[in-house]
């Protein structure tokens, strides 16, 4: 008899738990989910991609995106976050106790009746209220979003790291093609003062010649030496050996291809930027914690229910009053003064990350600018002047010094073309950054018009 009440006691008592998770709940773990595919078997027993010869920015930054531990160890920081939604939305809150007892008495009385088994909650802790529950879910559902947005925020700055590190390979390549040019047209240029000089021209040509063939050449060494130093670093970031082989395409990459609704892209920007829907979510979540804390002038109980033998049965509850009634009216100011503080630090990111998308997008417009001025105009004119003053120098119309200045201005436009177009791609990482966005995956008219109308109504979907 005995074990059968205890059996169905404890059956009753486990049965009664739930989680009383939020609305919500369901569709982030599936983002979750998403997200994590890559990191579902250990580091060690994965493989992972190589990296083709030559290779592509899209094949280095699906590499980084597999093996950077930073990336990794943020979306376990957001797994933990989101199994924090289940153990403060389960109730009851309080452990189960059963307790027996038995009477010794010379009274002729059955065992049965000297018999008590009582089952209630623990005494130590007060059971909550299922509405205090369901506030607690949906404050660890808030955090858990904002953990997702930490994680976005990781995912566009490696992002844009990878990128920038790639790029600055790539730019540093091409100044040693355009080195490797310049000490071929020097070396002639030597060649030609030798000539000169057998000739009878001045002997101080034949040594300019030669200092600046040895100039170059040591400028191209230490070229070539960054080179090694940027490439070691890019492996690095793809979790491979620092010497291994890592071959670019020739020549500078394409553009990537932007909207030019300048106005739209930066209602965009706001709109969509990770550290912003971040802090949104910690708003929401810090106003569920004040709601909360107006909830502790609701009593907690503990129901409690025994059973002696044929004698009696009695069932009770404790009501625990809240008595602490100026640390309550404290923990809601707090919560309060906090809620106004996260509030302000989100105004205040809102306007410096508006500020940073506008200069950035004004600073890759004006490098595309310049790119297309020195490709066009100047370029053209620089090789001009360069094959005159060639053609005059071996007549002698001009000096030696000339011939050197118009190298010189060919070279310098080469490299700003460079420069140009490579700062142009970085600061398009950091705007994808700014916006939380991949350029390629937007469908310009469509989703910057739904930006734009969103901006403009004030509107926000972070998740």
């Amino acid at each position: 008899m005995i074990k059968r009440i205890l059996i169905l006691g404890s059956a009753g008592l486990l049965a009664s738990g739930c989680m009383l998770t939020p609305a919500g709940t369901s569709e982030h773990q599936d983002r979750l989910d998403g997200a994590g595919a890559p990191y579902q078997e250990p580091f060690a027993q994965r493989t992972l991609p190589e990296v083709p010869s030559p290779a592509s920015w899209q094949d280095v930054l699906h590499r980084a995106f597999l093996a950077n531990g930073e990336l990794e160890s943020a979306y376990h920081q957001w797994r933990a976050s989101a199994q924090r939604i289940g153990i403060a939305s389960y109730w009851p809150n309080a452990s189960v106790m059963f307790g027996f007892e038995y009477m010794f008495s010379r009274e002729s009385m059955k065992a049965w009746d000297r018999t008590t088994i009582s089952a209630g909650f623990d005494p130590a802790i007060s059971l909550k209220l299922p509405s205090k529950v369901k506030k607690s879910g949906e404050a660890a559902l808030e955090e858990a979003r904002a953990a997702g947005h930490r994680f976005e925020t990781a995912k566009f700055n490696l992002q844009r790291r990878v990128l920038s590190a790639y790029l600055d390979l790539v730019l540093t390549e091409e100044k040693i093609r355009i080195q490797q040019e310049n000490l071929f047209l020097l070396k002639l240029m030597w060649d030609t003062a030798a000539s000169r000089v057998q000739a009878g021209a001045p002997q101080q040509d034949l040594l300019k010649a030669q200092i600046q063939y040895q100039s170059a050449e040591n400028a191209l060494r230490t070229l070539e030496s960054d080179a090694k130093a940027l490439r070691a670093s890019l492996n690095s970031m793809m979790a491979r050996d620092p010497h291994a082989p890592l071959i670019l395409p020739g020549g500078l990459p394409q553009a990537r291809q932007v909207a030019s609704d300048d106005a739209a892209l930066i209602a965009l920007g706001v709109d969509r930027n990770p550290e912003l829907a971040e802090l949104a979510r910690q708003v929401a979540g810090q106003e569920d914690a004040m709601e909360l804390a107006k909830m502790m002038y609701l009593p907690d109980f503990s129901p409690s229910a025994s059973i002696t033998g044929s004698v009696s049965r009695s069932v009770g509850a404790m009501l625990m009053l809240p008595t602490n009634l100026p640390v309550i009216r404290r923990e809601i100011d707090a919560a309060r003064a906090m809620l106004q503080a996260m509030e302000s630090a989100r105004r205040q990111l809102a306007h410096d990350r508006a500020g940073e998308f506008v200069a950035t997008l004004y600073a890759m417009r004006n490098a595309e600018r310049q790119a297309a001025v020195s490709e066009k105009q100047i370029l053209p004119s620089a090789q001009q002047a360069l094959a005159s003053s060639r053609q005059a120098y071996s007549t002698g119309a001009i000096g030696f010094d000339e011939l050197l200045e118009s190298q010189r201005m060919l070279l310098e436009v080469r490299t700003m073309i460079a420069e140009s177009r490579i700062g142009r791609e970085k600061f398009l990482a950091e705007l994808e950054a700014l916006a939380g966005v991949d350029i390629e995956t937007l469908e310009t008219s469509q989703a910057i018009a739904t930006a734009s109308a969103k901006s403009a109504s004030g509107g926000t979907n972070h998740d």
